[in-house]
């Protein structure tokens, strides 16, 4: 299977180039990140100051009368608190981790982080004003100072991790680090590591006992040497992190490497599931009688990733549906007129974890498509290899222009709305299709299929097999809400220039 695919500006870049992968040396890695965490105190502390002076004049400037005006206002008093506030929970941010390097630029964990500790601090004070009855502060103005706080210190440190995915762009905050192994897994890792850019990692190279990997050396990162060099490896590159591709390495050899590198104060070292190059879902990692075992999630997407595809799914398709009501009800007429047989095809695909379900088309072929494909064994040979035929005699006149504009998939609003189906996810298979797959089909079934996806951006059908379920992984990899957005936006011009719809 192709691991770089062409001309599809979304498919991971992976073709190696050893000038972005070294670290900015004007400045060292300890002097950026402090500057970073200073960076961050002075915004915490602008953004919690300018918190508390809106809820001040929220509660007190207003004259909203949901507020009790039972507490007259001081402006000497509130000052003095917020001077008394501020260092505490400056201290709360330091104990919850906000200033720790583990806990920052990584998924969301950091706004969780934000959240529980503005939270603590909240109680703090509801706690202060109970120890000291003398100590009497508006409610109002507490609860609406610890929304401000965490709204805007969260957006401060958002827009700050903006800059820093851009510095990393041009070379700063990397970390060096080499990956043990170049087996398959090993190159997945080292795909998925450089075609992500702002992930912090600057892969230098592959440890392994082989001179050279299989696939052409200017698409990965070289072998920079084998085990027995990781010292003067780790030494001349500066590496900070390794990360060891536990299917390529033997049980006594990982066992080796962690009894050297694993408590090394300057060396962080990780190792993979061993099943990253056939697992997309994720992994979680729990304890049971202080065992660690890994378990495979069976869904992609969870918790708040759920409820985000699903407002933008309901936001979107209920709307849609209502708009083109009366264009839907005129396309049901043409294909009635146009040829005999049903308004809606209805096709068996496969859901999440494998529950089958109908997704819903208007009938774009013949009713006899069979009878009239058996005079085309060449087309048979070419639907067999492709699950698509460029020029198919069984589509209809109303057909041919139904699927020409992408009308024909109109229907499915409905499946998305029944929860079938999601407006972006990988492309729909049959049955059948899961064969095919091979290996990633267990990946496929952990999302929705959508009305549009990668594939539908990158040529539909006119992207070979292959590269269709290498698409598919590429998304239910890397899903995220802005990838749906930046996806949908790029339907309107796929659809309008009609590439690859037959």
């Amino acid at each position: 299977m192709k691991l770089l695919m062409q001309n599809n500006e979304f498919a991971p870049e992976i073709r190696f180039n050893a000038s972005t992968c070294k670290v900015a040396n004007t400045i060292s890695q300890t002097t950026q990140w402090r500057l970073y965490i200073i960076c961050l105190i002075i915004n915490d502390v602008v953004m919690l100051s300018l918190g508390f002076r809106l809820a001040y004049m929220l509660r007190f400037e207003t004259g909203l009368s949901f507020f009790q005006l039972n507490v007259a206002p001081s402006t000497t008093f509130y000052k003095n608190l917020v001077f008394f506030i501020i260092p505490l929970w400056l201290l709360v941010f330091y104990i919850a981790g906000l200033y720790n390097r583990q806990y920052l630029l990584g998924g969301t964990r950091e706004y969780d982080l934000v959240f529980r500790a503005t939270a603590v601090g909240f109680l703090l004070v509801i706690v202060a004003g109970f120890l000291d009855p003398g100590l009497i502060i508006a409610r109002g103005f507490l609860l609406t100072a610890w929304i401000f706080a965490f709204l805007l210190t969260a957006t401060g440190r958002f827009l700050l991790r903006r800059l820093i995915y851009y510095l990393r762009t041009i070379g700063f905050f990397l970390t060096p680090a080499v990956i043990i192994g170049a087996n398959a897994e090993g190159r997945s890792l080292a795909e998925q590591l450089l075609g992500w850019r702002t992930s912090g990692l600057a892969v230098v190279g592959f440890i392994d006992e082989k001179s050279e990997i299989t696939q052409p050396l200017n698409r990965f990162p070289p072998v920079l040497g084998s085990l027995d060099q990781l010292d003067q490896i780790i030494a001349q590159y500066q590496v900070e992190e390794l990360i060891i591709a536990t299917s390529a390495i033997s049980q006594d050899g990982i066992l080796s490497i962690v009894k050297h590198y694993g408590f090394n104060s300057q060396v962080n070292l990780r190792l993979s599931s061993g099943l990253y190059e056939i697992i997309t879902t994720g992994l979680t990692v729990k304890e049971f009688a202080y065992v660690p075992l890994i378990e495979v999630n069976k869904v992609r997407l969870t918790g708040t990733d759920k409820m985000f595809k699903l407002i933008l799914d309901y936001g979107m398709a209920l709307p849609l549906v209502i708009l083109t009501m009366p264009l839907l009800l005129l396309i049901a007429v043409i294909i009635l007129i146009d040829s005999p047989g049903p308004i809606i095809h209805r096709r068996r695909v496969m859901g999440v974890n494998g529950r089958q379900f109908d997704a819903f088309k208007f009938r774009t072929m013949y009713t006899n498509g069979d009878e009239i494909l058996v005079k085309y064994p060449e087309l048979q040979a070419e639907l067999g290899k492709n699950q698509k035929i460029k020029n198919d005699p069984r589509i209809t006149r109303v057909g041919k222009f139904l699927r020409k504009a992408s009308l024909d998939e109109l229907p499915q609003l409905f499946n998305v709305l029944r929860h079938e189906m999601s407006l972006v996810g990988p492309r729909m298979i049959t049955p059948e299709e899961v064969k095919v797959y091979n290996q990633w089909g267990m990946n496929l079934l952990t999302v929705q299929p959508g009305i549009t996806g990668l594939w539908q951006v990158s040529g539909r059908s006119d992207v070979t097999y292959e590269e269709r379920i290498r698409l598919d992984m590429h998304y239910i990899r890397n899903w995220s809400i802005w990838l749906d957005l930046q996806l949908l936006w790029q339907t309107i011009p796929a659809v309008l220039k009609g590439k690859g719809a037959y």
